[in-house]
């Protein structure tokens, strides 16, 4: 395997080891049987070794191909020193976890995440709890019923061990002889952070901002109480710093955060205003308004879609109502619908 310089504009997706700045490594790991088909590891190379931003999902064709690309580098899973994890998500955290045991590397995650690791590593625990608990106050029992037997979970607990570093972020996180700037960005998840070079100009966004997707919203274990609230907050946080090329997880580099924050902001706002539509018109679950609304850029309707999808579908539609309430555009019954309410000025 060669290091290839990297090409925004080529299959992102495509293995190897890409170089996106001096010292400054893309590397696509898979994820078999999943629609996003490969997640980004960036390598940081230190004076003393490597620093990884992210892991990938504990499988043995993603270990291979890490493994192929670090050889690239010169370098060997031993020589990565710490593993700066934006969010616990299998295909974030899990590989790191699998090669701490063997090479004993360091794991930094945020604070946040403390909640669903915890779930996580419960062997009397259901691993579709928090989801489930989501599907109920939406209304949608038949889902969370479907759930249970058409989608056994594949959860080890194994996979799941906590961190050697929790960080409260903002702060700064050395990497060599400078620091990154570790910034919570919950919303994707409660804990997730991004991790900021500002010496560089580059922003490793995890799965905050997406070039090519809206991240999921809330989906966790441990679910947050308004998840979109948060997300959109965080999004504004990050809008308010200087413009940044992003480095995302799912995707090829992008030179501007900004532009893409931009249109996630306006693609929430008008779906907000779309199911503040859709309640007037006499929906009143995140079942129903979800079952009117179109679904992906193909705008299908969640019928079309496979039953994990139609889950995150409806929880998405769920936060997006409960922003609606707090907006004050919508009413919430006592029994726990959405109905239509008074509207006031934005």
């Amino acid at each position: 395997m060669e290091i290839e310089f990297d090409d925004p504009g080529g299959d992102w997706t495509r293995p190897g080891v890409f170089e996106v700045s001096a010292g400054v490594y893309r590397i696509p790991l898979p994820l078999p049987s999943d629609g996003l088909r490969a997640v980004n590891v960036y390598a940081l190379r230190t004076r003393t070794g490597l620093v990884v931003v992210d892991s990938g999902w504990a499988l043995a064709e993603a270990r291979e191909a890490m493994k192929a690309a670090l050889g690239a580098l010169d370098c060997g899973f031993g020589d990565v020193d710490r593993y700066l994890i934006t969010h616990v998500h299998r295909d974030h955290y899990t590989m790191a976890v699998l090669l701490r045991r063997e090479f004993g590397s360091r794991i930094l995650l945020g604070r946040g995440e403390e909640a669903s690791l915890r779930h996580a590593r419960d062997a009397n625990a259901d691993p579709w709890g928090g989801l489930r608990l989501q599907l109920r106050r939406a209304g949608a029992d038949d889902l969370s019923d479907r759930l249970t037997e058409e989608l056994p979970p594949s959860h080890v607990i194994s996979d799941w061990e906590p961190p050697d570093e929790w960080v409260d972020a903002p702060v700064p996180v050395k990497v060599g002889d400078r620091a990154l700037q570790a910034i919570a960005t919950p919303g994707h998840t409660q804990g997730h952070v991004v991790f900021l070079d500002s010496e560089r100009g580059d922003l490793y966004a995890g799965d905050h901002v997406l070039p090519h997707i809206t991240p999921s919203i809330g989906f966790e274990p441990a679910p947050a109480a308004s998840p979109l609230r948060d997300y959109l907050r965080s999004l504004r946080a990050v809008r308010a710093l200087p413009d940044q090329r992003f480095l995302p997880a799912h995707g090829p580099v992008s030179p501007s955060t900004h532009r893409r924050i931009d249109q996630l902001l306006d693609h929430h706002g008008r779906r907000l205003d779309e199911i503040a539509a859709v309640v007037e018109a006499g929906c009143d679950t995140a079942r129903l308004v979800a079952g009117r609304l179109g679904w992906t850029r193909r705008n299908r309707r969640i019928e079309d879609l496979d039953l994990f999808n139609q889950c995150l579908a409806v929880t998405e539609t769920l936060a997006h109502l409960d922003v609606l309430v707090e907006q004050g555009r919508l009413t919430r019954t006592a029994d726990g619908t959405v109905e239509a309410g008074l509207y006031t000025p934005a």
